[in-house]
């Protein structure tokens, strides 16, 4: 009787902390916009801590939208796969390859694109600011096909929509919360808002996830947004997850300053 009233009044034990899969150490970045300075000091910062550890096993999964509105899309595009060819890197599709793919089908869609960054987009695969200024939608979408390689829209449209690890579940925009991971939809996946940042209950696992835009790293308990609006506040973030730690990068420049690097959150 005694030791049932010992065990009723002993404390429960702490809840287990969400992890990632033992030996493993996962880097994820937000949302980089074209900015490769920041994405290139990150990519320096990050092969700088695989070389000093490298019992860990790394894997780099990159959020999605690398493309648009910061001046050097072609060229994170062409860094992401240089950088795939020797490090295990993924590679999530956000709303903003979407947005760049469709283009392609109609110039409506090419409307739309270019109104939201794509012009920057568009410029950084070799077309002048002079030539696209001179260009009606109707002859860029003709001419697009030329600028942008078969091969870079078949390596676009090869992003995943979702990435599983352990505890974490990796997405560009965030999940339907009333749908199991099993049935979410694509679309979702890389455009929904609202409904999934309203939601305060549970989740099947810790989402981590870009497209809204915070100015500090957003922890919620059943989700963790990182995009910190790299091509606007000169902050690119990535959140390292080992066991059941969690850390942050940032590789940060104001105006055209050097660009630092800092561990933890830049005050």
């Amino acid at each position: 009787m005694l030791q049932r009233l010992r065990d009723f009044f002993r404390p429960a034990p702490p809840p287990r902390l969400p992890a990632v899969p033992a030996g493993t150490r996962y880097y994820v970045i937000g949302d980089i916009h074209g900015r490769l300075d920041l994405y290139d000091a990150l990519i320096g910062e990050i092969e700088r801590e695989i070389a000093a550890d490298p019992a860990l096993e790394p894997r780099v999964i990159l959020l999605g939208d690398l493309v648009d509105r910061g001046p050097d899309s072609a060229e994170v595009l062409a860094r992401t796969r240089a950088w795939q060819a020797q490090r295990h890197v993924r590679v999530l599709i956000g709303n903003h390859e979407d947005m760049f793919l469709a283009s392609f089908e109609k110039p409506e869609a090419l409307r739309h694109f270019v109104k939201h960054g794509g012009r920057e987009t568009i410029l950084s695969f070799g077309l002048s600011k002079k030539r696209f200024s001179a260009l009606t939608i109707e002859q860029l979408f003709e001419r697009l096909p030329a600028l942008v390689p078969q091969a870079v829209r078949d390596y676009m449209a090869a992003f995943e929509a979702m990435i599983i690890a352990g505890d974490y579940v990796f997405v560009h925009a965030g999940i339907d919360p009333e749908r199991p991971l099993d049935d979410q939809k694509r679309s979702d996946l890389m455009w929904i808002r609202e409904r999934f940042l309203a939601h305060q209950g549970p989740l099947e696992k810790v989402v981590v996830h870009g497209h809204t835009i915070f100015s500090r790293v957003m922890d919620c308990g059943n989700r963790i947004g990182i995009d910190t609006g790299a091509f606007r506040s000169g902050v690119l973030t990535a959140l390292v997850l080992e066991g059941d730690q969690r850390r942050v990068l940032q590789a940060c420049a104001q105006g055209a300053g050097p660009v630092e690097v800092f561990h933890g959150e830049r005050a």
